[in-house]
């Protein structure tokens, strides 16, 4: 187990911006893949954002050109840049970091809510 924490999220109205931090504990181990998840209650987990070592990314079409994935390897840390937020964005946001050979270590989820 590797603690993982994870901070930015608030309530914001439409339009306005946030910015999503995912940090795990110093580890030996290599990072694969860092990415995010999003749950609304009744909804289904919803993939975001993805991004590899080397920073090739993948988005959700839901928030292409909104939000933006990001990673600092020394830190082993992960960001979400997310710009117009919209009132569908609203849900709790989790990170998780794919830890070589550990596995998948999750961020323990940060509320992300936009209402006018």
């Amino acid at each position: 187990h590797v603690q993982v924490v994870e901070s930015g999220g608030g309530l914001v109205q439409p339009g306005e911006s946030l910015r999503l931090s995912c940090a795990a504990e110093k580890t030996r181990f290599h990072i694969s893949v860092m990415g995010w998840y999003r749950q609304a209650p009744g909804n289904e987990r919803e993939l975001v954002a993805t991004i590899t070592y080397e920073g090739v990314t993948t988005y959700a079409d839901s928030v292409k050109d909104r939000f933006t994935i990001s990673r600092d390897n020394p830190k082993d840390t992960v960001y979400l840049q997310m710009n117009d937020l919209r009132p569908e964005d609203t849900a709790v946001y989790y990170c998780y970091l794919d830890f070589k050979p550990l596995g998948v270590e999750w961020g323990q989820g940060t509320q992300v809510t936009v209402s006018p």
